[in-house]
């Protein structure tokens, strides 16, 4: 009997169990796939905040004219200030350039003539520069992004005037930088070229003297209008192309061909107007210029300005040697920046159409800096110029020898800002 009651006992013990492990099983496998559910859930909420974030941040970088580029373009400015003892390297391995772009359609070549330049660095921080004059506040500064002295139009109206006058010939280039600043309008300087033989020294009106041109350089468009008195009307251009970024370095070309106006900035061709100034207009005067209520203020220096370009094939076969000025890199920079792509491309369409001829490249260096540094410099700079002939133009680099001559031989006195300019450059010597 006791058998019997022991037998029953584990029967019901047993189904006792099974029914047990099965009901915390049948919890168990509930309770996970709610967890798996919940966070599966919350996986994706994640994702999709961190994607409305990171939309939220490129609109705001898109208003604010930041980001990527940007945060690129001011690590490369700091960089740019290390000393020359800092950044040597081989003079056969020069530095690559990421950002060397080929275009069509940039078809700017500078002169080779220097009519004027400014840079500022005649000037002590804070002080107004002394080639200038103005009806508004304005003084040197130094900025965080980039190196250099920076003349600061401090003000939402007024007149910024280059108190000696400019024989314009019929065919010249501006070239300067400009960082527009943040707050402000949506302006971030006028360049007024001033058409008349006789002016005041400082002049208040909007209008350029008895003619000239007005260029426009904001935030969002580019706007030009061609004036001359006695003419009911004003010659306009406007295009909304590649505009000026606030707080960015941006290198803005000027090129007037006669009535011909073009503008260029970031590697591309902007506006180009066939008849922008009136006929028979001279021009003799530059002026940077803030409208009241319209204007954010900016920072201008290397302010460059030379005749029309030069005939390279000329220069080059018949002469045997081209000087350029068109050739840019950064300050202690051995990278050849997309600005040259026009000049580059001159040189390589010389040496496609005649390939019997052999050329050295010579880079020339001011005096800022020691010796060895600069000389380590222009050498590397001479084997960037090979480098971009040879992969984006195709040209044998058998036919392409460098050199670097650093400070060497200068063709002017190394006492001033335009003197120096005028020593900073790249020759091309036919073998």
């Amino acid at each position: 009997m006791k058998k019997l009651y022991l037998a029953l006992f584990l029967i019901l013990a047993i189904g006792f169990t099974q029914t047990t492990q099965a009901q915390f099983f049948d919890k168990l496998k509930k309770k996970t796939e709610e967890k798996i559910k919940k966070e599966g859930e919350k996986r994706v909420e994640d994702k999709i905040n961190k994607g409305v974030e990171k939309g939220y941040d490129e609109v705001e970088n898109q208003a604010e004219g930041t980001g990527d580029d940007q945060n690129q373009n001011e690590d490369a400015n700091k960089d740019g200030q290390k000393s020359d003892n800092e950044k040597t390297s081989d003079n056969n391995n020069p530095q690559e350039d990421p950002q060397f772009v080929a275009s069509s359609k940039y078809d700017f070549v500078p002169g080779e003539r220097i009519i004027l330049f400014d840079d500022f660095s005649q000037d002590a921080v804070g002080d107004f520069p002394a080639l200038w004059t103005a009806n508004a506040p304005g003084e040197i500064n130094s900025l965080s992004i980039t190196p250099g002295n920076w003349f600061n139009l401090n003000s939402s109206d007024g007149n910024y005037f280059l108190l000696k006058n400019v024989d314009f010939p019929k065919n010249f280039i501006i070239e300067f930088d400009i960082v527009p600043k943040k707050t402000g309008g949506r302006i971030a300087a006028g360049l007024l070229l001033y058409g008349e033989e006789k002016h005041k020294e400082m002049d208040n009106n909007a209008h350029p003297g008895n003619g000239g041109i007005m260029i426009s350089i904001e935030k969002e468009n580019w706007n030009t209008w061609g004036y001359k008195t006695g003419e009911n009307e004003l010659i306009t251009g406007k295009s909304t192309v590649k505009p000026v970024v606030a707080e960015k370095v941006n290198h803005v070309i000027i090129w007037v061909q006669g009535r011909r106006l073009r503008i260029y900035h970031e590697q591309a061709k902007v506006l180009d107007m066939p008849t922008n100034i009136y006929d028979g207009v001279k021009l003799n005067r530059l002026c940077f210029r803030l409208s009241r209520g319209a204007s954010s203020g900016s920072y201008i220096s290397n302010l460059r300005i030379t005749d029309a370009a030069p005939d390279m094939r000329s220069k080059l076969l018949t002469e045997g040697k081209l000087i350029s000025y068109g050739i840019y890199f950064d300050v202690n920079k051995d990278i050849v920046k997309s600005e040259s792509y026009g000049t580059i491309k001159e040189i390589a369409s010389v040496l496609t159409e005649n390939p019997e001829v052999k050329i050295k490249i010579v880079g020339h260096t001011d005096s800022d800096g020691d010796d060895k540094s600069n000389l380590d410099l222009s050498k590397r700079r001479s084997a960037s110029v090979k480098n971009v002939l040879v992969k984006e133009f195709g040209i044998d680099a058998a036919r392409i020898e460098t050199d670097g001559k650093g400070e060497s031989q200068p063709i002017a006195a190394n006492d001033s800002a335009p003197n120096k300019a005028l020593n900073r450059r790249v020759e091309f010597i036919k073998l």
